[in-house]
């Protein structure tokens, strides 16, 4: 069976910077340490006033066509994973293949065009449809192109505010691709969730605290799904485990429930078990309270275990350090994550080829999925062209004020558009371009 997988990808950071240390943490009247050390954050990437969910998708998708050496004839379908979208009805796919219509000859009205909503694993969702549409022979031998864009604000003053972000990942779909090659086998959790929600409004109402079990409910579910069709997971099956990130705090608590499960009745439980003793197991205990509590302790214990330090840090930790510098991407986040870990072992001088990650995605409302990814020989040159470190060089660092600013420069309900003004300036890029006769959005690519 010819592989189908992730060709190519490209990263297009918000052009804002807010540093949450220096910046965020003081105005605040907070310890740095509270976002450092407990979110995992050291900064948070915005968009300029001329940015948006737009032109930081048009600007990802257009260096990952130029490298690539790619016209819109080589294009079947462009698929859109949003939850920042500013229209009820025309996808943002649409907007993306007009700006991208602008610098090609030719045009994309042969491609079928589309945007996902399911939260952040939208994103992950266009890649299945992607892949699916490649393996029913739809394809005519063209690429799907999967974009996933988000900026992720929040209330001033809401407690997830230091989580925001801004970005955008493109992600060519083929088959025999460069990068990775997705495994046949998949695993879903979902239940009906009300624990992060936009009812018609754009900023999140959001259940912290259940938002977090909910994440890792669902996360235990797409585990124990992927197991029934893939078999059980060993605890070094993955080189890399990306995960939805919407922050790294979030993560290592999914990291030590997945650790703790691959585990148990292995050979690893029973070397461990001399020091933190054996998992429990609910049979021994008289209310699922008492088993729970016991686990929790349990966990605490393994964490601190040399076994599970030196795994997290090889398998996990390289995953997010993107993330650290950029926030909350939403629908972009796992693949963020996908991207740091393999930036990692490529400057780490490893080499992953035939080797496989684990990637669970999550969305809120709820649903998580898991599936692995076999890296494939052409992954080096496809990291190496990424050019994310020069654009998180060169972000402008926003002060508190001109991040209250642009906070209101991209909040849909003020009316700012006269005060608008860029910290950084436009050059090869699409930029918004102001309002149309309809009260749809304009754009144009500045050379």
């Amino acid at each position: 069976m010819t592989a189908v997988g992730i060709d190519a990808i490209e990263i297009r950071t918000g052009k804002l910077e807010l540093d949450l240390a220096e910046t965020f943490a003081p105005a605040k009247g907070e310890e740095p340490e509270k976002y450092t050390k407990g979110l995992g954050l050291h900064s948070s990437s915005f968009p300029d006033a001329y940015e948006d969910i737009v032109t930081m998708g048009a600007n990802a998708a257009h260096r990952l066509m130029e490298r690539k050496g790619l016209t819109p004839a080589d294009i079947g379908r462009i698929d859109v994973a949003t939850e920042s979208a500013f229209d009820n009805s025309k996808p943002v796919s649409t907007y993306i293949a007009g700006c991208l219509e602008q610098v090609y000859d030719g045009d994309f009205h042969h491609a079928n065009k589309g945007e996902r909503k399911f939260a952040c694993v939208a994103g992950t969702q266009s890649i299945d449809d992607a892949y699916n549409w490649i393996r029913a022979g739809r394809h005519r031998g063209r690429a799907a192109l999967v974009v996933a864009t988000d900026t992720a604000l929040y209330a001033r003053g809401d407690p997830g505010e230091a989580t925001q972000g801004a970005g955008a990942v493109a992600m060519l779909i083929t088959e025999d691709p460069d990068l990775v090659a997705l495994s046949t086998e998949q695993g879903y959790g979902s239940a009906d969730e009300t624990d992060f929600l936009k009812p018609n409004q754009q900023f999140p109402s959001v259940d912290g605290k259940r938002s977090v079990q909910v994440y890792l409910a669902r996360m235990r579910e797409a585990v124990r799904d992927y197991e029934s069709v893939a078999g059980e997971i060993p605890p070094d099956e993955f080189v890399l485990l990306p995960f939805h990130t919407p922050f790294p705090g979030m993560v290592r608590k999914a990291a030590a429930l997945a650790y703790r499960h691959m585990i148990r009745d292995t050979a690893v439980e029973e070397e461990l078990a001399p020091d933190i003793g054996r998992q429990p197991r609910p049979e021994a205990f008289d209310t699922d309270e008492e088993y729970v509590d016991a686990m929790g302790e349990y966990t605490d214990e393994l964490v601190e275990t040399d076994r599970y330090l030196d795994w997290y840090e090889a398998t996990v930790d390289p995953t997010l350090s993107i993330s650290r510098e950029v926030g909350n991407w939403y629908t972009g986040s796992v693949h963020v994550a996908r991207a740091s870990g393999l930036k990692h072992a490529l400057e780490s001088g490893m080499d992953l080829t035939g080797e496989t990650l684990g990637v669970a995605s999550y969305g809120s409302g709820a649903q998580a999925e898991v599936h692995a990814e076999t890296v494939q020989p052409g992954w080096e040159a496809e990291i190496e062209a990424l050019n994310v470190d020069e654009q998180l060089e060169a972000r402008y660092s926003i002060s508190y004020e001109e991040y209250k600013h642009i906070h209101d420069v991209h909040n849909h309900d003020k009316d700012t558009d006269a005060e608008a003004e860029a910290f950084t300036p436009p050059e090869a890029e699409f930029v918004f371009d102001g309002w149309g006769r309809m009260g749809e959005r304009k754009y144009r690519y500045v050379e």
